[in-house]
């Protein structure tokens, strides 16, 4: 920050506004919110000695949105004790300090507890992990070397690459050139660093993919690791829709074979019973009624429906005279027969219902 940033930071907090002390400005790094607790956690994952420059994001940028970065980076500056605003400023540092530490896992909270305020904190976490050294290059960059699809999705292996790039990218933080450059040699350097980790993130793929990777890396100019996220996104559905029609076919073609083995045995099967009962070929069609004749006779089965007098019916058995075709309440021989019938020719009906 410039000293002007500093002049004023330190000014918002060692100046008295006509409405009272700085505290009850919105604005002032001094307010405290309802909402605020030293309970609260800045990050939802606490640190735990691994991936520093990454929790250090995710904690500058909470404590920008309660617009208290001033504590940490020096820009809010401890008033003069006894002053009005100096137990404002140490209860808001306080908080702050709180915050931090409820961040830590409980070995690294424990050995950084005795800081005098957020200010020192910072600068004891920054010295013990933000050093950037040859080790911890060597470790990223074999990382990216090594990071293949496997039995990742897309996603997932997106995801991976996009993390060790950005960390290996804050490693070289203090090397990249902030200058306001009108050669275009600053958009070049971008464009090639991009190019790298798109032809890194490519490489890595599975062999499904070569067709559409091909398709990639014939684009003049070279799309963008987010662009060819993309694409590969949209394949990698469509080939899930295939894989899902493919084997619904599958599964069609399935039953339907099933049906056809289970109609070659139940044919393979009444043929049998032909044979063994002479030349008798039993009804086959179970809805209908009918009887097939064959050979020397025939015969219905048991499972199936007779057709008779009156119409198709089930089959029933007379209780009285054990004859088929009529019930006991309907039986002529225990009722008697009715005037003007033949007997001899309802025996011989009789005698046809039961064949």
């Amino acid at each position: 920050m410039t000293n002007s940033g500093e002049e004023s930071s330190t000014m918002n907090v060692n100046s008295t506004t006509s409405t009272g002390i700085a505290g009850d400005d919105i604005s002032s790094p001094l307010y405290m919110h309802p909402s605020d607790n030293p309970g609260a956690m800045l990050v939802p994952i606490p640190f735990d000695g691994t991936g520093y420059r990454s929790w250090r994001r995710g904690v500058l940028r909470a404590l920008s949105v309660k617009n208290k970065l001033g504590f940490i980076n020096g820009e809010c500056k401890r008033p003069y004790p006894g002053t009005l605003r100096y137990r404002q400023w140490e209860r808001c540092d306080d908080m702050v300090t709180s915050w931090i530490l409820n961040s830590l896992t409980k070995e690294i909270a424990d050995s950084v507890e005795y800081v005098n305020d957020s200010f020192e904190l910072r600068k004891e976490l920054n010295d013990r992990y933000d050093q950037t050294n040859g080790v911890k290059l060597y470790q990223v960059q074999r990382e990216i070397n090594e990071l293949s699809q496997g039995s990742m999705d897309i996603t997932t292996y997106y995801t991976k690459m996009k993390k060790l790039c950005e960390e290996l990218s804050t490693l070289h933080a203090k090397t990249q050139c902030k200058c306001n450059c009108v050669c275009g040699a600053k958009e070049h350097l971008f464009k090639a660093e991009q190019d790298r980790r798109l032809v890194q993130f490519l490489m890595g793929l599975n062999e499904v993919y070569t067709v559409v990777r091909g398709n990639i890396l014939m684009m003049n100019p070279l799309p963008s690791l987010a662009q060819a996220f993309s694409l590969l996104i949209q394949d990698e559905r469509q080939r899930e829709i295939k894989q899902s029609n493919q084997l619904f076919m599958e599964s069609t073609s399935l039953n339907a074979s099933g049906s056809n083995k289970m109609s070659l045995e139940t044919n393979s099967f009444l043929a049998g019973m032909s044979s063994h009962r002479g030349g008798k070929t039993p009804r086959t069609n179970y809805s209908s009624g009918t009887s097939i004749s064959g050979g020397n006779g025939s015969f219905r089965t048991n499972y199936t429906q007779s057709t008779g007098y009156g119409g198709n019916k089930l089959r029933v058995v007379c209780d009285y005279c054990k004859r088929p075709g009529h019930t006991k309440e309907k039986c002529y021989k225990l009722h008697g027969y009715p005037q003007g019938n033949n007997h001899n020719s309802y025996n011989t009906y009789q005698s046809s219902q039961s064949s």
